[in-house]
Order: structure tokens, then C-alpha cells, then sequence
């Protein structure tokens, strides 16, 4: 099996970067950080990849997926925002807190849909998004999460899947910030957006097609 991405996309216009899309509101919610959501039969996996827009539009479409929220992690900035992350100064990334039923997805296969959901090998962006706030990374909840993520990692680049190595950042999940209020279910409450019809589309698209057996009903 190759793990190659299926999509580079090209430039299709000058408002292609995640930072200088405009939302539909701009009410900021009361930042916190986040905890377990209710239900105990409930596990989650975070991920950065890019532009959080794109990784919760596609992890909301996995059967077994119950929520995924957006936010803020791996800094040393309390309470960011969405400005200041944006500057790439407060070593954040944006990532999302993907909640899951255990008994219907796998940690395996959202890892698995980890690495085909964007360019592991690119280093602190992915495409137009430059900085440190869209690196590649995996923020992991216990030791296991730890080490199926070192595990593929290493098979990632010891099978060369990719024509760059594999730099995928390997953190502890310490504090996530939920990002605003905005960007929460953003793509689906700002489909006609610029970025969204350019850039969260056409992956979302593409994920779709390789995850066909895997998406929701």
C-alpha cells in the first residue's frame, strides 16, 4: 500500500491561505482549556495538520468520529488567539481534538487517515500555509498513542512512502485550547468561502474517495 499523497494542490487564487480567510463572525468565545467529553465510552486522538478548517472537515466524515474540535496546542502562550497563533509566534499549532467510538474506528485508522490527509514531509506548512502553527504533528494521549505513532512513523520512512522523510513533530498532549467560536464547524457554516471552494474542498474531496469504506451515512 502507498501512503503517497493523492493531491498537490495548485494556486488557484491570492486568498488561499488559512490566516487571511475571513469567517462569516467574528464572535470570540471565552477560551478554556479542554477536558474528556462526557460520554466515557468516548477516546480521543489530536492531530495537527495544517489548517484546522481541513482536518475537522475531514475527520467529521469517519464513522465512528462523535465530534471534532478545533483549537490550539504545543506553546507557551496561555489562552491564544486566533490573531496571535496566526503570527507564529506563541509556538501553537492548530490542531483538533478528534473524539471517537473505539468500538467502531481505531486509533490505527484515524492514524492512518493522519497521513494521507495532508504532506507529513513538508516542515512548519502545508502549501500557502507557512509556519510553525501548521506543522505536522501528533499530540498523543498515553504511551500507546505514543508508540503506534513513533511506529508508523519509522515504517513510513523506512518503506521510503513518501519522497521526502516523514517529519511528523511526536508531543505529549498537555493543554489544547479551544480555539473561538468561529472556526468550530467551520466548513460546513462557510462552504462558499474562498479557502473552503480552493483548498478544504478538494481535500476533503480526495479524502473522501480513499476513505470511501469508512465515512459516516
Amino acid at each position: 500500500m502507498s501512503y503517497k499523497l493523492l493531491w498537490m494542490l495548485p494556486v488557484m487564487m491570492l486568498a488561499t491561505a488559512c490566516g487571511s480567510a475571513q469567517p462569516k463572525s467574528r464572535e470570540k468565545s471565552k477560551k478554556q482549556m479542554t477536558t474528556n467529553e462526557n460520554n466515557k465510552n468516548l477516546e480521543v486522538a489530536t492531530f495537527a495538520a495544517g489548517c484546522f478548517w481541513c482536518v475537522e472537515a475531514q475527520y467529521q466524515q469517519l464513522d465512528g468520529v462523535e465530534k471534532v474540535e478545533s483549537g490550539y496546542i504545543g506553546g507557551h502562550v496561555e489562552n491564544p488567539s486566533y490573531k496571535e497563533v496566526c503570527t507564529g509566534t506563541t509556538g501553537h499549532a492548530e490542531a483538533c481534538n478528534i473524539y471517537y467510538d473505539p468500538t467502531k474506528i481505531t486509533y490505527d485508522e484515524l492514524l492512518a487517515a493522519f497521513w494521507v490527509a495532508h504532506d507529513p514531509t513538508q516542515l512548519n506548512r502545508q502549501g500557502n500555509d507557512v509556519g510553525t502553527q501548521y506543522r505536522s504533528a501528533v499530540f498523543y494521549h498515553n504511551e500507546e498513542q505514543r508508540q503506534k505513532a513513533e511506529d508508523y512513523k519509522r515504517k513510513l520512512n523506512e518503506e521510503k512512502a513518501y519522497d521526502n522523510p516523514v517529519v511528523t513533530e511526536i508531543s505529549p498532549y498537555i493543554k489544547f485550547y479551544k480555539a473561538e467560536d468561529y472556526h468550530q464547524d467551520y466548513y460546513n457554516q462557510n462552504g462558499s468561502q474562498p479557502y473552503c471552494v480552493f483548498v478544504v474542498k478538494p481535500k476533503l474531496d480526495k479524502f473522501k474517495k480513499v476513505f470511501a469504506d469508512k465515512l459516516k451515512e
